[in-house]
């Protein structure tokens, strides 16, 4: 058996509660971010490298983590994005045929601290009853009260601003550029198979920076606009806003994502809250509100918009709704051709249920070329 005397480690929450655990491999060290977690049984190396997590220590509630491998095709950005990962079970070994190298290696390369052994059941229970908030996991087992003063300097997420350590700092394209359809996107963490299922429907993109304003987005002529999904707090993404509000008055197309759709709402004048312990897995329960079906989603957001304030907009309707705490999962403008949803319809990893969206997007995008024709 590998690493038959790994080091101690332990996850040290905000409020003071210890969970101990082992390092994973011989990686010794601290990080530090807000802990979560996430429900999917499948997945792993698409949750690490999605740049929605940037700043999130990970607890996966799945037993086993590592027994596929890696696959260099499964990343959703370049690198991981986590800031730690706490498992139950490690797998230094995987079976997988496509796999192209260990979990361990691939941590390992990128740096990241992670640790096993941990009773994540409990750990999750108790995020669950006491919210999602700040924590480190550390090989410093001996150093608690080191630790302690460290995590107090640590920012909340709540007002954070982390949309800019994620995006990309000079605009790209993807796709072909004899596709039908142009789109711009603001990139706020943008994932890649939202880039891929676009270019799937005829898409060619140029991705922008999250500081991009709106004349820099319309200088390529697009024939919609797409606000991506991205880590940390909305609020404080002024520039995002006022981009979707221009967008808004132009009546072009819009799609938004997770990040995008508070977005969407803000520049509605819709608040937003950070919530207890967010949503997080990919088997969260929808109700698109206008079919009367239900779909079955992957999800990954910390922070929700006001759903009383949504239903109270004179241009705004709730499309979707999830199923388990009744949060607005979706809205769309009566007056402009702009919608969103609070979740993945590209899914990687999860279900394809939601993949219509993309659909939607592209119909909504016929509709104004022959209105404005």
């Amino acid at each position: 058996m590998k690493y038959q005397t790994r080091k101690k480690a332990l996850i040290l929450l905000a409020d003071g509660t210890i969970f101990y655990g082992k390092a994973v491999g011989n990686k010794e060290g601290s990080a530090f971010g807000e802990v979560c977690f996430n429900t999917g049984m499948t997945g792993y190396q698409e949750i690490f490298t999605d740049p929605s997590y940037f700043g999130q220590i990970m607890v996966a509630t799945n037993a086993h983590i590592g027994n596929y491998g890696v696959n260099k095709d499964e990343v959703e950005s370049e690198g991981i994005k986590i800031a730690g990962l706490v498992v139950r079970n490690f797998s230094y070994h995987y079976s997988r045929e496509a796999a192209d190298d260990s979990l361990e290696n691939f941590l390992n390369k990128n740096n990241l601290l992670a640790i096993s052994d941990v009773d994540t059941r409990a750990l999750v229970s108790y995020i669950r009853d006491n919210g999602a908030m700040n924590a480190v996991i550390s090989t410093e087992v001996d150093n608690i009260e080191g630790l302690k003063k460290q995590l107090a300097e640590v920012p909340d997420m709540h007002g954070l601003e982390l949309a800019s350590k994620v995006s990309t700092k000079e605009p790209y394209f993807f796709g072909n550029e004899n596709a039908k359809y142009k789109i711009s996107a603001l990139d706020l963490g943008i994932k890649k198979n939202i880039l891929r299922r676009l270019s799937e429907r005829d898409c060619y993109i140029k991705v922008f920076p999250y500081d991009a304003t709106f004349s820099e987005m319309e200088a390529f002529g697009p024939d919609g606009f797409f606000i991506s999904n991205g880590p940390g707090d909305p609020e404080p993404l002024s520039n995002a806003i006022q981009v979707v509000k221009e967008i808004l008055e132009k009546e072009v197309p819009m799609f938004g994502i997770c990040l995008g759709h508070q977005i969407l709402a803000l520049a509605n004048g819709i608040s937003t809250y950070k919530m207890h312990h967010g949503h997080r897995g990919i088997n969260h329960p929808i109700m698109n509100l206008v079919t009367g079906k239900g779909e079955i989603t992957s999800q990954n957001h910390g922070f929700a918009i006001n759903r009383e304030q949504a239903e109270a907009h004179p241009d705004i309707e709730i499309t979707h709704m999830h199923l388990n705490d009744h949060t607005a999962s979706g809205i769309r403008m009566k007056n402009k051709p702009a919608f969103s949803v609070q979740y993945h319809p590209e899914a990687s990893p999860g279900p394809h249920d939601a993949s219509y969206l993309f659909d939607q997007f592209i119909e909504s995008i016929e509709k104004h070329k022959l209105q404005t024709a």
